[in-house]
């Protein structure tokens, strides 16, 4: 019986620490540059605080995984290197990258640490899959939110690495790392400095009662302040086409993969991964508490385990937007 390791965010030491105390199995990490893909001010670890959280995390049976998921452009390539060193030195577990010549730098420089694809380097086929493994030595993938529950499981028939999922939070309508349209407004593209809105381009401003808000002077919302408003970016903003003005490319909602945890189980999926280093020390340590009651019931006794209403009703309060999904894993038509 396979029971997926649980993977949990972790944007600042205290996130790190709810995370440990709550039940996770892992904690992902990154250093506080452009070489990972939430790189926002006041967010991610100094390379001190990392050494301290490995300590803390393994002192406590929990693993330390490092994001190293962004591509470095021409010329820049030393900082995701140094990043590697640094991680390498406080004794992460693994690093979870995407760019192959940062996996091919890994490989050799720090051959015995484990490399896990990231979801930016969007692997959908056994083949990709086959590569990353038979050319850089990746032991694990973490799927893309494209693929159906039925193609996952194709995967995983004849995977040659283990396979990691995204089970909780916000979902995307592009297929990560291969999209480039914050780019159109702000000039940078998130794929290399780790932002879908870097907040240096974020303005909110108080106008008539309503929140509005801008993307380096474009405005993609407005909201009644009695509305839940999350962090702003292109594709979930809401835009005026004609006479109506509504979500245009994609609603804010948020994936939730208690259902069909079984599934995922038997496949077998090895690891569930929440998304949200962006979030709070609370929603990290609720989500991952509830996640791991999930799990640990499902180990206890898989042909009855069945989603609590307990935990529904914690994750709903969590949740981006104002529903929840199973996200492209219900497609009936794939």
């Amino acid at each position: 019986m396979t029971i997926p390791e649980l993977v949990c965010p972790a944007g600042t030491g205290a996130a790190l620490e709810a995370a440990v105390d709550h039940g996770a199995d892992v904690v992902y990490v990154g250093l506080r540059n452009e070489t990972n893909a939430r790189n926002f001010p006041g967010l991610n670890l100094t390379t001190s605080e990392l050494m301290g959280g490995v300590r803390y995390a393994h002192a406590r049976g929990c693993k330390v995984y490092l994001a190293l998921n962004t591509y470095p452009q021409p010329g820049r390539l030393a900082m995701w290197q140094q990043t590697a060193d640094q991680a390498a030195s406080a004794g992460v577990d693994a690093v979870i990258a995407a760019d192959p010549g940062v996996l091919r730098y890994c490989q050799q420089r720090y051959p015995n640490l484990p490399r896990h694809l990231s979801v930016q380097g969007s692997a959908t086929s056994n083949q990709a899959l086959s590569f990353y493994a038979e050319q850089l030595g990746v032991t694990r993938a973490v799927l893309p939110r494209v693929l159906s529950l039925n193609q996952v499981q194709k995967l995983g028939e004849k995977a040659p690495v283990d396979l990691e999922v995204f089970g909780f939070g916000g979902l995307c309508v592009m297929v990560e790392g291969r999209c480039a349209l914050s780019s159109y407004a702000t000039g940078v593209s998130p794929n290399t400095c780790g932002a879908c809105s870097p907040a240096s381009a974020v303005r909110w401003e108080e106008k008539a009662g309503k929140r509005h808000v801008r993307l380096n002077g474009v405005l993609i919302d407005v909201f009644q302040k009695t509305e839940k408003a999350g962090y702003p970016t292109l594709c979930k903003g809401r835009f005026k086409i004609g006479e109506n003005v509504g979500y245009v490319l994609e609603e804010p909602t948020s994936l939730n993969v208690l259902p069909i945890l079984q599934d995922l189980a038997r496949i077998p999926v090895r690891a569930i991964k929440i998304e949200g280093r962006q979030r709070s020390p609370s929603y990290v340590a609720r989500v991952t508490a509830i996640f791991r009651a999930a799990l640990d019931a499902y180990s206890r006794d898989p042909e009855a385990y069945r989603v609590q209403a307990s935990w529904t009703e914690g994750l709903a309060s969590l949740s981006e937007g104002h529903h929840q999904t199973l996200g492209a894993f219900e497609r009936p038509w794939r």
